[in-house]
């Protein structure tokens, strides 16, 4: 009479288990074990040029410096003016992004702003180039055991307690995407 009733216990003790597990695998933590692999560091500066621009607009609404202005009398199709007035088409000296100077590296690297050379022209001169935007980029590269890869970018402070080899689960949407805000220690 032993024997059935030990046979019984085996048997629910391996249905606990496999219901554990299954549930385990269906409400447990979300994501997938990574391990970081590589830290990088980025910073850009956009640089802006002067530069001539023509456009088009109300006489009495021309931006400061509008230069080679041609004018012409028309009605004004939004109906916010009741007469027919001057409208002109101008020149003006106007700063647009022309390129972006960037350095790069990892944590042997201290990041460091990029200091690109600037053209500088006679004032009211177009050529003339100046710094505009900083954007500085720190970002964790992360593999799981599918050699699949993500970045995530952090803030400098968590870049800089970051270390590879470390080990995470993250969060990854059925599209693949990393979810890099929700990402958590693991000991996997």
């Amino acid at each position: 009479m032993r024997l059935p009733r030990l046979r019984v216990l085996v048997l629910v003790a391996m249905i606990v288990a496999s219901l554990a597990t299954v549930g385990w695998w269906i409400f447990g933590p979300p994501g997938v074990f990574v391990e970081l692999t590589r830290r990088s560091w980025r910073m850009e500066i956009v640089v802006e040029r002067l530069k001539p621009e023509t456009g088009s607009d109300w006489c009495d609404e021309l931006p400061p410096g509008a230069y080679d202005i041609s004018r012409r009398v028309a009605a004004d199709p939004t109906g916010r003016r009741a007469e027919p007035a001057e409208h002109c088409r101008y020149t003006a000296l106007v700063w647009r992004r022309q390129w972006i100077a960037r350095s790069e590296g990892g944590p042997e690297t201290t990041p460091d702003w990029p200091r690109p050379p600037l053209r500088v022209a006679p004032p009211g001169q177009p050529g003339s180039e100046r710094l505009g935007r900083r954007e500085a980029y720190y970002e964790i590269e992360l593999r799981d055991r599918k050699d699949r890869t993500w970045t995530c970018r952090v803030d400098l402070e968590r870049w800089k307690q970051l270390r590879p080899g470390m080990r995470f689960r993250v969060p990854v949407d059925r599209f693949g995407t990393a979810d890099c805000p929700r990402m958590y220690p693991s000991d996997l």
